[in-house]
């Protein structure tokens, strides 16, 4: 048992676990510190502003009769196992890729436990540019994102390696 959390992508759950505490912290902190709906300029281009989001990624299907919590509920659930058979199954010689799937399996669980738990996703990253409103979204999202981008990174990598001629 302690090999298979040493000699594969498993040894990356510290990091599922540090993102995922770093996204329920940040949604909490934000719930817990203002209203529905409040908007905290930081900079010219970016506030924290608290939203709900009933649907997936920019709102898709936020306006359907309830059921979405529970289609989007079982979809973060099978993704999380998909996330963790494959980092079970990543050789710890596959870093990038392993560090992909640790970062999408913390995203898919902060947004499964807020909808788990509310019915709807917790978001406060707000971008905005000369009048334009870019959906907001959290953390878990930026880390689904950022490893959906290594994972990419990671393709070209190993495809570049493996078209590569042996040496011996």
């Amino acid at each position: 048992m302690n090999k298979l959390f040493t000699e594969t992508g498993l040894r990356w759950l510290w990091l599922t676990l540090l993102c995922l505490i770093l996204d329920q912290v940040t949604k909490h902190w934000v719930a817990g510190s203002m209203n529905l709906g409040d908007s905290i300029n930081v900079l010219p281009i970016f506030n924290i502003t608290y939203v709900h989001n009933l649907g997936a990624a920019f709102s898709f299907l936020a306006d359907q009769g309830g059921w979405q919590r529970w289609f989007f509920t079982a979809i973060a659930t099978i993704a999380s196992i998909v996330f963790t058979v494959w980092l079970a199954k990543t050789p710890k010689s596959q870093p990038l890729i392993s560090i992909a799937f640790a970062l999408m399996l913390s995203g898919a669980v902060g947004n499964l436990i807020d909808r788990a738990l509310f019915g709807y996703v917790i978001d406060f990253i707000h971008f905005h540019w000369e009048g334009n409103h870019f959906p907001a979204f959290n953390v878990a999202d930026s880390m689904i994102f950022i490893g959906a981008a290594l994972m990419i990174l990671d393709s070209f990598i190993n495809n570049e390696n493996s078209s590569q001629p042996s040496a011996d």
